[in-house]
């Protein structure tokens, strides 16, 4: 009944997989110390490199209103004059940058009559601010396409 084994068989089968300790700590002090390293500068701000930004040359204020149908209407400061309505359906870069401000605004119990900020600056950037919850995108950095979408905002008049 003895089953036939060839010798050293099971033995290699069974064997653990050793590795080097000294490269796996050093690795492991490297991703502690990334970590460490960069909650620092998050924490701190020592070490961040922060650009002025370039001056306003023009301020509007704005407000963005949901309707029914699906569309946002786009007033002025006051929301008795129309500067703009977006079809349903179009402008996803819009929807979405606002649709995460106004979730923020919920969030910290803002207003929702309280307009937006929007500042053309002398480089050709655009930022929008929400003075609410101090929250601040700069349009630029999400590409020209979707910064044109709210230059042609803050350049079109209101009716």
């Amino acid at each position: 009944m003895n089953a036939h084994v060839i010798p050293g068989d099971l033995r290699e089968a069974a064997a653990p997989i050793r590795f080097a300790r000294a490269p796996l700590f050093a690795l492991g002090a490297m991703v502690i110390a990334t970590v460490v390293t960069v909650a620092a500068v998050r924490i701190t701000g020592v070490g961040a490199v922060h650009s002025p930004d370039a001056a306003a040359l023009a301020t509007r204020e704005f407000r963005f209103e949901d309707r029914p149908d699906g569309s946002i209407v786009v007033l002025d400061a006051t929301g008795t004059r129309l500067v703009e309505t977006v079809p349903p359906g179009t402008n996803g870069f819009l929807r979405g940058t606002m649709r995460g401000l106004a979730r923020e605004r919920m969030r910290q119990h803002v207003s929702p009559a309280l307009p937006f900020t929007m500042i053309g600056r002398a480089d050709g950037g655009l930022t929008l601010v929400d003075p609410g919850t101090g929250r601040r995108v700069d349009l630029g950095s999400f590409g020209p396409a979707n910064a044109a979408v709210f230059a042609r905002i803050m350049a079109a008049p209101a009716r």
